[in-house]
């Protein structure tokens, strides 16, 4: 099992012992996200089919994607609760993306991602816009969800141009 996973399980007992019943609801809601994930791996034949539980033996990396993407979609339905007059709603998506933020590797801050990139940059070779796809995907696993990808690409078309 991945140490991520692990940490969420651990928490899950510290919410219910604290009555946190947002990170409760939330944590939990991370779990099942996972282990939806696992069956569907398992389900694509990516993994063993003797396999009971298929996100027991997920990567840590994989954990964390999965995490990124629910982060990324709480984000978005509180930009648009706010946008539809939800502030409530807004809220409780807001209070959930702080409690996944403490599973995400932290986020990489601008000069130490356009230093990053320089280096990338003078490995690939890349020398205009043209190359900018070659660049990006040799950035990929270099900043591992460290930063945004729209941020990256930004970086990389200022750094070529």
């Amino acid at each position: 099992m991945s140490d991520t996973l692990k940490q969420i399980k651990s928490d899950i007992k510290d919410a219910m012992r604290a009555r946190d019943k947002v990170r409760l609801e939330c944590l939990r809601g991370l779990v099942n996200e996972v282990k939806n994930a696992g069956i569907d791996k398992k389900g694509r034949g990516e993994t063993s089919a003797e396999v009971d539980c298929p996100s027991e033996h997920m990567s840590d990396d994989e954990v964390v994607k999965i995490l990124q993407k629910v982060h990324k979609r709480r984000k978005e339905a509180a930009q648009m609760f706010v946008e539809g007059n939800r502030q409530d709603l807004a809220d409780m998506d807001l209070a959930e993306i702080e409690v996944i933020d403490v599973y995400l590797p932290q986020a990489m801050d601008a000069a130490a991602l356009e230093d990053l990139l320089r280096e990338v940059i003078a490995e690939v070779g890349a020398e205009s816009i043209k190359e900018m796809g070659a660049v990006m995907k040799a950035a990929g696993p270099k900043i591992a969800g460290r930063a945004d990808g729209r941020t990256v690409s930004e970086v990389v078309r200022q750094l070529l141009s």
